[in-house]
């Protein structure tokens, strides 16, 4: 951020690392935003250097500068992907919470699924890496049962109806086939919430495992469930800087 611009509220808040993008819309909704005294409007503009901005009674400033984290978390099954639960249910924040900075999730993976969840305070990194312009895709390894055939094949590849919108195409391999299930690998170019599993559910498939391998061109690796650490300087740079070939599945 340069001093003496105005910037969007929502996004001040993210390169300060205070929230993603779509959260500190939220915080501000919620009216726990507030600008020089004065409760905060979604579209406020304000000087990060020169406006008092608080949220939940805590300063934000942006006059110092901000030592950026970006992780790699094996999210493993039965977890949620938030900071935290009203509800009590077991969330990614208690495998980070050895992590001084303050860092929130990239994205989400539901709590069934599992494998590679970003995680960061920098909110431009995080903008970028989700932002469905970006068209970044995800690898997924999926096991589904009781298979899968050419025309199932075949409606992942032209998009389906899901939800009212169609699906990009998707590009799918067949990586094993076994009596009674099937192992595949799925990647996409958007993140809608649940994508394969509804996809799935409509083509008549029980989903019954599905992990995340890579984003981009990062993999997971052997990086184990419930582990976490911090991408390199080559690996931040390949998501920000995403060639996004038209073939991924070799």
């Amino acid at each position: 951020m340069k001093k003496n611009e105005l910037v969007r509220l929502q996004k001040m808040l993210a390169d300060c690392g205070v929230a993603s993008r779509r959260k500190s819309e939220q915080l501000i909704a919620d009216g726990q935003v507030k600008v020089n005294g004065k409760t905060a409007q979604i579209g406020d503009k304000v000087d990060p250097y020169k406006d008092k901005v608080f949220v939940a009674g805590k300063r934000i400033t942006a006059a110092a500068k901000k030592k950026y984290r970006y992780i790699m978390l094996h999210k493993p099954r039965g977890y949620i992907t938030t900071m935290d639960d009203e509800m009590g249910r077991k969330c990614v924040a208690e495998l980070v919470a050895d992590i001084d900075d303050r860092i929130y999730p990239v994205g989400r993976l539901d709590r069934e699924s599992e494998g590679m969840l970003l995680m960061t305070n920098d909110g431009a990194f995080a903008n970028t890496v989700t932002h469905p312009k970006k068209h970044i895709y995800k690898i997924y390894r999926v096991t589904v049962r009781p298979g899968i055939t050419e025309e199932q094949i075949i409606k992942f590849e032209t998009g389906m109806e899901i939800d009212g919108y169609k699906t990009a195409p998707a590009e799918v391999r067949v990586v094993k086939k076994e009596e009674g299930r099937a192992v595949l690998e799925i990647v996409l170019r958007e993140g809608r919430n649940r994508q394969i599993r509804k996809m799935c559910e409509q083509l008549g498939i029980e989903v019954a495992r599905l992990k995340r391998v890579a984003i981009g061109q990062v993999k997971l690796g052997m990086l184990q469930p419930g582990k976490w650490r911090d991408l390199t300087p080559e690996e931040v740079k390949k998501l920000t800087a995403d060639p996004n070939p038209s073939r991924h599945i070799r």
